[in-house]
């Protein structure tokens, strides 16, 4: 069965963010991979996909991209083939026969929606993306397509959580040159090293973006094997390859 979590302040879309299980994949895979860009068995990927759009937004055509941690927004008009996915962290859309969709396995998958406007969104924000602006130019994107900023709500779904994520003091002192209030989002570790929050991060730059109903749903991939995929505990237990969640947004049918 799929494990599909929902947001309150994206009621009136179709959405979800969904878990690993429900799917076909086998082994390091298991079961419900959607990443094109893992080593999984093509087919067992795309029998995935089809399955997650079927969870979620039954009837929609499924739009992905090339993730590359960057701050690029782009505005989706129609479906393209996975083979021709953008290269792109975020997207934005007011046609209601498409499923945008975010695929992570650590990092944040964040949907938008502006119902009253009828365009939504979706953005991939581990900490480059977030750090260099795809939030923002993601609701500037919105409002491109007539959204308001103060009717955009927004969640934050799986990723790694703060007791999870221990960084250096080089990445540390990244965060800083941006901006020394950024110091409230770290917090003590063993010595050399931080805990960063990227979700209240992201949470803080969605605020600063002029979002005011943000739902942070609190729940940390590392610490769930079960439950979701984790970049950095498969690097931690040694394995060679790792899945992706999927999650999706599509306006009403």
């Amino acid at each position: 069965m799929i494990d599909r979590v929902t947001a309150p302040t994206l009621t009136g879309t179709r959405h979800g963010f969904l878990g690993r299980q429900g799917g076909v994949s086998t082994g390091i895979y298991a079961s419900l991979n959607c990443g094109l860009g893992s080593a999984d068995d093509a087919a067992a990927v795309v029998e995935n996909r089809a399955r997650a759009v079927a969870a979620v937004a039954p009837g929609a055509a499924l739009v992905t991209l090339h993730q590359v941690h960057s701050p690029t927004v782009v505005t989706v008009t129609e479906a393209f083939p996975d083979a021709d996915r953008p290269r792109a962290d975020g997207m934005v859309t007011d046609r209601p026969g498409l499923a945008l969709a975010i695929l992570a396995a650590d990092c944040a998958p964040i949907l938008f929606a502006d119902i009253e406007a009828g365009v939504i969104g979706a953005a991939h924000a581990g900490w480059r993306p977030a750090l260099h602006g795809v939030l923002p130019a993601t609701v500037d994107a919105m409002v491109a397509l007539g959204a308001r900023r103060e009717r955009i709500a927004a969640a934050v779904g799986p990723t790694i959580g703060r007791r999870s994520y221990e960084v250096d003091e080089g990445f540390h002192d990244r965060f800083l040159a941006d901006d020394e209030a950024h110091e409230r989002f770290f917090a003590s570790g063993r010595a050399g090293h931080h805990q960063f929050d990227l979700e209240g991060f992201i949470v803080q730059r969605l605020a600063d973006a002029g979002l005011t109903r943000i739902a942070a749903l609190g729940l940390d991939t590392y610490a769930a094997p079960e439950r979701w995929f984790s970049y950095r505990r498969t690097t931690h237990a040694g394995e060679p390859d790792y899945g992706r969640q999927i999650s999706m947004i599509a306006l009403p049918a």
